[in-house]
């Protein structure tokens, strides 16, 4: 390869990279419409009421006393062990590359 092409392939990896990036969704919580103000209590307290009815019948059909949205953290050890694994992988491909160019390859 050429060493006039490396300058269009990095800018092309770099364009594909931000391309890619710009379709993933981002993580703030906005409404379309406006926020409702004048919710009654009669609304919140049968909505309360149905939540405890279905925590009730899923705890009843499942057999344990779990609570509705009582189901603990994700386990992160895969995404932990990928991503170290990968930062050490990226650093070894810089330290090649460092002492290859200090070697006059």
């Amino acid at each position: 390869m050429s060493s006039a092409r490396r300058p269009l392939l990095t800018a092309t990896a770099a364009g594909t990279l931000l391309g890619a990036l710009w379709f993933v969704p981002s993580a703030h919580a906005s409404q379309d419409a406006p926020a409702r103000t004048g919710t009654s209590e009669s609304t919140a307290t049968q909505v309360t009421q149905q939540a405890k009815a279905l925590s009730e019948a899923t705890s009843e059909a499942t057999g344990d006393a779990t609570q509705l949205a009582d189901t603990g953290g994700p386990d992160t050890t895969p995404y932990v062990v990928g991503g170290t694994l990968f930062l050490a992988v990226g650093s070894g491909f810089v330290v090649y590359s460092v002492r290859r160019e200090r070697l006059g390859f």
